[in-house]
Order: structure tokens, then sequence, then C-alpha cells
């Protein structure tokens, strides 16, 4: 979120929980079996554990959750309870006042987002179903990653070290950026017997595996060695835009068409237009420098 925050769209303006089932409806009878909940942060929504429970209604077999983990820990025993089955927390560091400086958050904020990670490597039972995201940028936090990747010894959750990507109001620059290869060689110095594990066919994260450790650590690589050409992902922000890339600053109304009185196949129809319109790497653009002087939205209007 930039410091400065955002402009609130009208609530008009926003998908209601009927929409948001309906275009879940359309995505899944072209055969996406896994939706994933981001913002912003999901957890606001006073409906969470019921929309959960629609989703999987619909036939979702894997629905995963992005939040801050700042939540009680009720409604995260709510969540596992009404079927979500993967949840991602994102936490930049361990350390109490970076913490505070990152998040612009109280420090003790970190005791409860630990604590509920705890619960969910429990509740949630393992095998990558519960991951941490850690942005890891050059003098901010790159020397916690030992710190991390320590989480996975005794935790079954995995560590996921993300290169800092360029997006609108965040402040992004090459200074700062720290690429995957001097990452892993920060991690093989740490940890000498750590090994590559192996991906999935459309896996955006590059694994790793310390012998002996419950979790994986991972690398999303998106700038330093892009995996464009197996993404199979599609994203729709909170207003109902289709966005078939991160970084492309084009989009589909899906909400308007909806409200429009479209019909499941002809939404399907658009979906499907709009993905063989779908750029070859990054949006279009050539590499991450090129991103950075690109307008696109600010990260919290898309979805992680």
């Amino acid at each position: 979120m930039p410091a400065e925050g955002v402009t609130l769209q009208p609530k008009g303006h926003l998908l209601t929980t009927d929409e948001i089932l309906r275009l879940v409806e359309v995505f899944a009878g072209l055969g996406v079996t896994k939706v994933r909940l981001t913002g912003g942060e999901p957890m606001v929504r006073k409906d969470i554990a019921l929309l959960t429970r629609s989703l999987r209604a619909l036939g979702i077999q894997e629905l995963a959750i992005t939040t801050n983990g700042v939540a009680p820990r009720n409604r995260y025993e709510e969540l596992v309870a009404a079927g979500m089955t993967h949840f991602n927390v994102s936490l930049d560091t361990l350390q109490f006042d970076r913490f505070a400086a990152i998040s612009r958050r109280p420090g003790t904020f970190l005791e409860t987002v630990l604590g509920n990670v705890a619960l969910l490597a429990d509740a949630a039972g393992g095998g990558g179903r519960v991951k941490l995201n850690n942005v890891v940028m050059r003098g901010a936090n790159d020397d916690e990653i030992p710190d991390f990747v320590g989480l996975t010894a005794g935790q079954r959750l995995d560590v996921r070290f993300i290169e800092w990507m360029p997006f609108d109001s965040n402040g992004w620059n090459s200074g700062t950026f720290l690429p995957y290869a001097e990452m892993t060689a920060r991690l093989q110095e740490s940890f000498p017997t750590v090994v590559r594990a192996v991906d999935g066919p459309h896996d955006t994260t590059k694994w790793w595996q310390v012998p002996g450790h419950r979790g994986r650590v991972g690398f999303i690589t998106s700038m330093s060695q892009h995996f464009c050409g197996t993404c199979n992902r599609l994203r729709i922000t909170a207003d109902g835009k289709l966005k078939v890339c991160l970084f492309g600053a084009e989009d589909l109304s899906l909400r308007d068409a909806l409200r429009a009185g479209g019909t499941n196949k002809e939404m399907a129809g658009m979906i499907g237009k709009a993905v063989g319109l779908k750029k070859f790497s990054l949006g279009g653009r050539a590499d991450m420098f090129a991103l950075a002087e690109s307008k696109n939205r600010p990260m919290v209007l898309i979805g992680g």
C-alpha cells in the first residue's frame, strides 16, 4: 500500500459477492480449478468464510488466500473450517523495528502474524499449503534470508523470496533490486547442503530444499528469469477488470458485461479473446527497466 493511500472507488463500482460467484462459475466452466483471493487485504471482508464455502460449492478444488496475517486467530480457523486449502502470508521481515517501518503498523503485530502462521502450518496440513511471501530488497531486508530459511526447519511451511517488481508508487529502483542468482548464492553459503527441487509444470516458483527441513525454499524470479511462457494466471480486480498479465496495463471489464446481461457463454468468449491477445512476456515490455517507466495500477489495486 502506498504511504499516501489509494483513491477508493464507489461501492457500486466493486463486484458484489453474487457477481464474484457468477464470474468464478464462468471460469470453472472453462476448466479453472484453483482460485486465489487477494487484496488489498481479503480478511477485511465480513463474509470471507461464507464466500469460501460458496466458492467450494462451485467445485473449486484449490481455494487460496493471500493475507497479511494480522486478523484475529479465530478468523483463520473459520477459513480452514470453511474449506480454504492454501494460505500465503506476506511477511518481509522477522524484526520488530523493520516490521513497523515496512508495514507502517506497530511492530507488536509481528507476534500476531507469526502466531497465525504457526496455526495455519499445523491446521492446513502442510504439503505446500502454507507459504510465506517475502519481497527481498537490498539494504532493507536481504540480510534476513537465512533467518527465513530457518523457519522451514521445524514447521510445515514454505518460504518464497520474491524479486522486487516495479509498480506505480512502490519506489522501485535498480539499486535495491536483488536478483535470483545473488539470493541463491547467499542461500548456498548459509545452507551448503541445499539442493534444487522439482518445479510444477506451471509453477511461478523455483524450488529448493534443505535436507532435513520440513518446508521448502522458493524464489519468484519475475525480473531476472521470467516464466511468462508457462504462466497460466489470470486476475480479476475488485472492480471486475480481467488482467491477463500482472504487468500489462490492458484490462477488460467483465463487470460491465455481466451487468449488461451477458451470458456465461458470451463472457467465456470474451475471456478467450483476451487471453489470445496476451503479450509474449512482461506485458509487452522488454525488461524491468521498461516496466519501471510504464504505467500500471499499484499492486494493491491489482491483487497479488
